[in-house]
């Protein structure tokens, strides 16, 4: 039996028209004076963190604590307020499958397994009135490397349900092949969603357990059985 469901958020859950990407933009530009940050980033399925230890140590920034500081601070403030002001969208089956979640006969713990920063995961799901949806998240505050945000995922679950949560108890949904392998890190179930920037036939080598258009196109008695 599934007794825990993590979800990524960006191109999974929601679509924010590109609002993050824009305020790393503006950050790059505004706190360190590069205007041309994000040109060479691949930010799809990638960590906060890694993202920006990237940027600086492709222009020679020290990625020392006080630098990343001072990207994160700025980048909160950006990020409501481009947020605000762009075109976004829920993903499609979204509202539906976490109603169906909480619906089911013995229904799972709902959490977050994502690549922004707590914050940041909050300021989105906010807009979109979804963060009161979720019991527990992992996060960028929690490791650079996604493979072991899924790890702390499965640890704060674990205690959450006051026992250790195996592999085949856990389903990971995602839209990217890095979701797809970090669900495979803790042994999960993975539901691989062709609403990101990843297609069909670009997620369908990393042979997810479910492979659908969209969360529509799948139930949540079909991931939890």
């Amino acid at each position: 039996m599934v007794r825990l469901v993590l979800f990524d958020i960006d191109g999974t859950l929601v679509h924010t028209g590109g609002a993050g990407i824009k305020a790393f933009a503006r950050v790059f530009a505004t706190e360190f004076n590069l205007p041309h940050g994000v040109e060479r980033i691949k930010f799809a399925g990638r960590t906060d963190v890694s993202l920006v230890r990237e940027f600086f140590l492709g222009h020679q920034i020290p990625p020392s604590a006080d630098n990343f500081r001072r990207f994160f601070e700025c980048y909160v403030f950006w990020l409501d307020h481009i947020l605000a002001q762009s075109r976004t969208e829920a993903c499609p089956g979204v509202a539906q499958m976490l109603r169906d979640l909480r619906n089911l006969p013995q229904p799972p713990v709902i959490g977050l397994l994502t690549g922004n920063i707590q914050l940041g995961a909050e300021i989105k799901l906010r807009h979109f009135d979804l963060w009161r949806e979720f019991e527990l998240g992992a996060f960028a505050d929690d490791h650079e490397e996604r493979d072991q945000i899924a790890h702390a995922a499965r640890r704060r679950a674990s205690r959450v349900l006051k026992q250790e949560l195996r592999g085949e108890e856990i389903v990971v949904i995602g839209d990217t092949p890095l979701d797809i392998r970090c669900g495979r890190a803790i042994g999960a179930k993975v539901v691989a969603v062709a609403t990101g920037g990843a297609s069909l036939n670009d997620l369908r080598p990393h042979q997810a357990d479910w492979l659908v258009p969209d969360l529509a196109a799948v139930t949540a008695r079909e991931i939890c059985a």
